[in-house]
């Protein structure tokens, strides 16, 4: 009796051993998963994002001041512990962003597109376009409206809208001397600003995602005229083309583009991608045709993933769509298609078709590179509670202020894009506090906050050098980063400090019939009084 007692002993001891093991591996697992920084959701929270960005404005290099506030990032979340350091930053980090499948759509769709953009140069279609538009359009002037105006009929989505718009307006703009930097700032004018007031948009889907209980949709429309800062962008940009005039960095930007240098400064990060250029075979419906298709196939393919095609309405399909996942099913159907035509019609071989692959890779490195670094250092500001901690801050200011609330959360929304380089995550943070501190008080106060919160997380997102859509308009125009940010920075500002006025006004009358026209006819005031001042670019 006894071995058979000693042996159940063992295996009593053995079964209690591994469930004091499994207990302990248990909670050592749930503390982990509930480790939180001792700077959690504080100021401390903020500070990667501003060292990278004020690090990228006084170096002027991108990769580096961006590592530096992941470091940074990482850092503050180990509680300066090396190891843990080095593992949230590239775990948590750099591999986490690249395991993101809505991340991995991102990049798959600009690959796809810079082989499209060296597809359409190759066979010619681009060069043909450019000679076209050079007979069409007349002067910088007519270059610059018509860049615009293809801004504003690519409404679907921003990323699409700055690559596309950039590929078939660069040849033109070149061609009649626009600057890069000009390029880049009338691309980055017409993606999010359009975006954001257009009603069929991933946008407009994001937005109506974050109105919990509440019609989102209904909610968007209601808040587009209130929209000021997308709209007094636009209404800037067509009246400083019209009227010829520049300021800041921009001014020598264009000045010097007149004379013959299209980049001013010496980076030139695409200046090793090939532009060919030369094929007489091309036409202009070789680039027509497969730009067309892309638009087509794209809209397509976000209806696809919101369910259209399964019964799903058009409007609810287009709100519940996966923009990238239905941007890489359309990109990828707009190549086979651009293959196809090519093949048709003789213009290129399949050979030179596919060696466009990693010519059109290698033109968006730089926008894939800077693209990840941004998301990585966003991980490390969300790890660290920055969405927390400016909850708080909006919402204890709410009770005070209410008349001034809209003119507080652009300027909260401005800030909290700047620092995070994201406009959909401002939304996600700022909406739902907007709706639950008005919704049973003052509807049409909450309609107006909404849109103060997208028109400033556009304002800070054009504002930033970690924004997606400000590298996106980079890339598009195929200008250095930097260079796009600081000729942007004056414009977006001039046009914020206006919005900031209207929103003060709106708070108290909550009329977009008195507010709007009031600060259109502010930021036409402005511009006359930049005209008087003797801005006008000679000439154009």
């Amino acid at each position: 009796m006894y071995p058979a007692r000693k042996k159940a002993l063992l295996t009593l001891g053995t079964v209690l051993i591994m469930s004091l093991a499994c207990s302990v591996t248990a909670l050592a697992a749930e503390g982990e998963a509930e480790y939180i920084p001792a700077v959690y959701a504080t100021f401390w929270a903020l500070v990667p994002p501003v060292v990278a960005i004020g690090l990228a404005l006084i170096t002027k290099e991108v990769y580096s001041s961006l590592f530096v506030g992941i470091l940074m990032g990482g850092l503050l979340y180990s509680g300066f512990r090396f190891e843990a350091t080095f593992t949230h930053i590239f775990e948590d980090g750099i591999i986490g962003v690249l395991s993101n499948s809505y991340n991995v759509g991102i990049l798959v769709f600009l690959v796809i597109l810079g082989t499209m953009v060296s597809l359409m140069n190759k066979a010619g279609g681009s060069a043909a376009f450019g000679q076209f538009a050079a007979e069409k359009i007349k002067g910088r002037v007519g270059a610059q409206l018509a860049t615009i105006l293809l801004g504003v009929l690519i409404f679907i989505d921003d990323y699409f809208n700055c690559l596309t718009v950039g590929s078939v307006m660069r040849p033109v703009s070149d061609k009649f001397k626009v600057s890069r930097a000009k390029l880049s700032y009338l691309i980055d004018a017409t993606a999010a600003p359009v975006c954001i007031i257009a009603p069929i948009s991933s946008w407009a889907a994001a937005v109506t995602g974050f109105v919990e209980g509440e019609d989102g949709f209904s909610i968007f429309i209601r808040a587009i005229p209130y929209n000021f800062y997308a709209i007094l962008t636009i209404v800037m940009m067509v009246g400083m083309v019209v009227m010829k005039m520049e300021f800041g960095p921009m001014r020598t930007h264009e000045l010097n583009a007149v004379k013959g240098d299209l980049y001013t400064t010496p980076g030139r990060p695409y200046g090793l991608v090939k532009d060919e250029l030369s094929e007489a075979k091309g036409k202009v419906m070789d680039l027509l045709i497969p730009i067309v298709s892309l638009i087509i196939c794209c809209v397509l393919g976000m209806l696809y993933t919101g369910g259209f095609f399964t019964g799903t309405d058009f409007v609810t399909a287009f709100s519940q769509s996966d923009a990238s996942l239905g941007l890489t099913y359309g990109s990828f159907f707009g190549l086979v298609i651009t293959i196809g035509l090519y093949q048709i019609r003789r213009v290129l071989k399949f050979s030179d078709c596919m060696a466009c692959i990693p010519e059109g890779f290698k033109a968006m490195v730089p926008a894939i590179l800077i693209l990840t670094f941004a998301w990585s250092l966003k991980a490390m500001t969300d790890s660290l509670g920055a969405d927390v901690y400016v909850a708080a801050l909006v919402e204890s200011s709410a009770s005070g202020f209410l008349n001034f609330l809209p003119a507080i959360i652009f300027v909260v929304g401005c800030f909290l894009a700047f620092a995070t380089g994201t406009s959909w995550g401002t939304f996600g943070i700022l909406i739902p506090i907007v709706v639950a501190v008005f919704e049973n008080s003052n509807p049409q106060l909450m309609i107006i906050s909404i849109s103060a919160c997208m028109a400033g997380a556009v304002c800070g997102d054009h504002c930033s050098p970690i924004s997606d859509t400000t590298i996106m308009a980079s890339a598009g125009a195929q200008c250095e980063h930097v260079n796009h940010v600081m000729t942007q920075l004056p414009y977006a500002v001039t046009a914020a400090v206006v919005s900031f006025i209207t929103y003060i006004i709106a708070g108290f009358v909550q009329t977009a019939w008195i507010a709007l026209p009031v600060g259109i006819v502010l930021m036409m005031g402005v511009i006359f009084v930049l005209k008087y001042l003797d801005n006008t670019v000679e000439g154009v």
